[in-house]
């Protein structure tokens, strides 16, 4: 039998690597993980989900300082937005992190962790700086990088994508952002709210085109409203320097080219794999542009060697990498059959209100041609949404032929936060009768679940028949006031 330096090799210091990293270990296995870039965390705490959500909080704090009147008080009176200062605050909250996610953690649970680029000599081997390590299995979770569109001018035009927006030196005075996903809009609305005058521009004719079209829709509105001008149904013809002002010309539905100038450029055009220089060419492994092909139990075609994570191209989220790497630690460690399953994977886009989903929403039901109905209630229904000046958005549920929930959406908000609630039901089988029945405190936003609940069951509880039947047996009067 073959000797190996190590029982498991990971490729990736991000969610999906350190799941398993700090499990394996821990189960005894010798472990190696290998991270290129200079700490641990991945995209995620250096240049995502960490310091974005650290942006949009300052963000939301400044524009509800601007918005005082709305509550009753005086105008507080701002001064503009010191982006050094901003950009500390972000550092900060990341370096707090990085002591959990640091090399010497890992070492303490007895992960070996080095740095550097490695590439695979074969399946089971790696070289990393001229020298060789070798694992009886391998994890590959390298992540992904911001996807650079093939447009003429960009290479000669400066721009920034989210590897550099979170330490920017200055405010910039206005700011055009490609793209329309979650990334994009969430930072068109924070630097927004900081000062930057924003224009968005966008392929097709909605933003968050993954979403449902009539919520997508309120968030636009409320960008709009803000002062974020969005260009929909456009295709992008260049880009050019002009020095103090970038210009990026763009066609819109009926042809004609529309020039827009800005201080700065956010490329934010989705996700690019990071699979270019593992030498995954060289030992057959089975990808392609959008991912490392896996198996319901995150292995290769390789059986020895998994993928987990954004590298994959399933469902690039971080708590999507972290889940998968349970999965892949499951199978690759404890030799416990396990397969991913994302039926009720939620995510959520933390725009102001917050975009939050689990399950299927009316355009994925409809794609796969599924008969459904729809069940709503809006925030502006909500006593405790009334009282903290949040009205817009809605709790919209599907649910199949049988009753059963199919997905919820969640638009207003701490959207996200509603939705845990949502998540325990549909993972664990909760009955809708259950989630009806339970006491919720009042006042709180999380009411409205309930109540997005009950309005499904009154039309049952409340009909005709259950009325001629009571008045049959308790010679009930009927109505008191016409």
């Amino acid at each position: 039998m073959p000797t190996y330096d190590f029982d498991i090799g990971i490729l990736g210091g991000g969610a999906a690597g350190l799941t398993v990293a700090s499990g394996a270990s821990q189960f005894g296995a010798k472990t190696l993980l290998i991270e290129k870039e200079k700490a641990l965390g991945g995209d995620c705490l250096h240049y995502g989900c960490v310091p974005s959500k650290t942006l949009i909080k300052t963000a939301h704090v400044y524009h509800m300082i601007k918005n005082a009147r709305k509550y009753g008080l005086p105008d507080a009176g701002t001064k503009p937005v010191d982006f050094r200062d901003v950009a500390a605050r972000i550092q900060s909250v990341i370096n707090t992190i990085q002591k959990h996610d640091s090399e010497e953690r890992f070492c303490k649970l007895g992960v070996k962790v080095e740095f550097g680029d490695a590439r695979f000599v074969d399946e089971h081997s790696v070289d990393i700086g001229g020298k060789t390590h070798s694992a009886r299995k391998w994890l590959i979770a390298t992540g992904s990088s911001p996807s650079i569109p093939p447009l003429e001018g960009l290479k000669d035009t400066p721009y920034i994508t989210n590897k550099e927006i979170f330490s920017l030196d200055r405010l910039p005075k206005s700011m055009i952002v490609i793209g329309a996903g979650p990334i994009a809009i969430e930072m068109a609305q924070s630097f927004c709210r900081l000062g930057t005058k924003v224009s968005i521009v966008q392929r097709s004719g909605q933003i968050l085109s993954k979403e449902d079209k009539d919520l997508a829709d309120i968030v636009m509105g409320r960008l709009q409203s803000e002062g974020i001008e969005i260009y929909l149904n456009t295709s992008l013809v260049r880009t050019k320097d002009l020095g103090p002002e970038k210009e990026v010309v763009i066609r819109d539905k009926d042809g004609k080219e529309v020039s827009l100038k800005a201080e700065q450029i956010l490329v934010a055009l989705g996700r690019a794999v990071n699979t270019a220089g593992l030498g995954l060419e060289g030992i057959s492994l089975d990808f392609d542009r959008k991912g490392i092909k896996v198996d319901e139990k995150m292995r290769t075609n390789h059986k020895h060697m998994y993928a987990a994570g954004d590298v994959t191209g399933t469902y690039q989220f971080t708590h999507a990498a972290g889940y998968e790497g349970g999965v892949a630690l499951s199978n690759a460690i404890l030799h416990l059959p396990k397969k991913a399953d994302y039926t009720y994977l939620p995510w959520c886009t933390y725009t102001d209100p917050e975009l939050a989903s689990i399950g299927m929403n009316e355009k994925r039901a409809r794609d796969a041609g599924i008969e459904y109905t729809v069940w709503t209630e809006e925030f502006r229904s909500n006593d405790r949404g009334l009282a903290e000046g949040e009205e817009a958005g809605m709790v919209k549920m599907l649910l199949d032929s049988k009753g059963k929930p199919m997905g919820v959406q969640i638009l207003g908000p701490h959207g996200g936060e509603l939705l845990s609630e949502w998540v325990a039901v549909m993972n664990g089988g909760v009955k809708l009768s259950t989630l009806a029945s339970a006491v919720h405190p009042y006042p709180t936003l999380s009411e409205i679940n309930k109540r997005v609940v009950g309005n499904y069951f009154t039309g049952k509880i409340f009909s005709p028949t259950v009325k001629k039947t009571l008045k049959f047996f308790f010679h009930f009067k009927g109505r008191a006031c016409e």
